[in-house]
């Protein structure tokens, strides 16, 4: 039976697969969550926008006959992740994860590791600072509670809600990063804390590497649970487990 695969997509590792499903002419569909206002062009036919939880997801596999699932969502999606798993385990649907692996502290790093977002907003309780937030744009409110600092929001998008910082910049970019860019960034606005995901790989490690070289604390988001599944981490990796 051929294969038909759906890639639940939005990082560059997702990208990279696109392609490669695509060069191998295989039956695929890349599905993205719709959080990016203008998402990275495809080479495989593309959806936007949820399932409808894990039972919306359970009739798109049966609806369009997927065979294969490959999650190679942001490492902090929990929840689809988390939904990916138990619809394809209601569904008999095979999935895998496509993963980077998580960043770890090298000497010179200052690392307060926090396990979630409310630990990173506690991290904040302290004297002024001017910090960098590099962790996207969906729970930025939350560290509005702390008005003594003075942030640099890095951003896929313009916002489009009013955010309630007391002092706050806006710099809309899109990664890769490189490490030159992000150090004369930081060195711009005065950063002297970043707060940052373990998003893990390459395109957004510049940040990381900078805050070493500037002897800068990180608060380092852990990752989030996922239940129990397969994990590959290259491409190649998940074109074997297809064939």
């Amino acid at each position: 039976m051929r294969p038909t695969v759906l890639v639940l997509g939005g990082t560059t590792e997702a990208t990279a697969l696109a392609q490669a499903l695509s060069d191998g002419g295989y039956d695929a569909t890349f599905s993205y969550a719709g959080r990016v206002a203008q998402p990275k062009a495809q080479p495989l036919p593309t959806r936007i926008g949820g399932f409808g939880g894990v039972d919306g997801l359970v009739n798109y596999l049966h609806e369009h006959h997927i065979t294969h699932v490959i999650d190679a969502t942001h490492p902090f999606a929990a929840q689809m992740s988390r939904n990916a798993v138990a619809a394809c385990r209601k569904a008999d649907v095979r999935l895998i994860a496509l993963t980077r692996p998580e960043w770890l502290a090298l000497k010179g790093d200052r690392w307060t590791h926090v396990p979630d977002m409310a630990g990173a907003v506690g991290a904040l309780d302290r004297g002024s600072c001017r910090v960098m937030l590099a962790i996207g744009k969906q729970q930025l409110a939350e560290f509005a509670v702390h008005r003594q600092h003075h942030y640099l929001l890095r951003l896929v998008d313009e916002p489009t809600v009013a955010l309630r910082f007391d002092s706050y910049e806006v710099v809309v970019a899109q990664g890769p990063f490189n490490l030159t860019d992000d150090l004369a960034l930081m060195r711009a606005h005065k950063i002297d804390l970043l707060v940052s995901k373990n998003a893990g790989g390459t395109a957004a490690r510049a940040k990381i590497d900078a805050a070493r070289e500037m002897g800068i604390e990180v608060v380092m988001i852990d990752r989030p649970k996922v239940p129990k599944r397969i994990v590959v981490g290259s491409v190649d990796d998940a074109l074997r487990w297809i064939r």
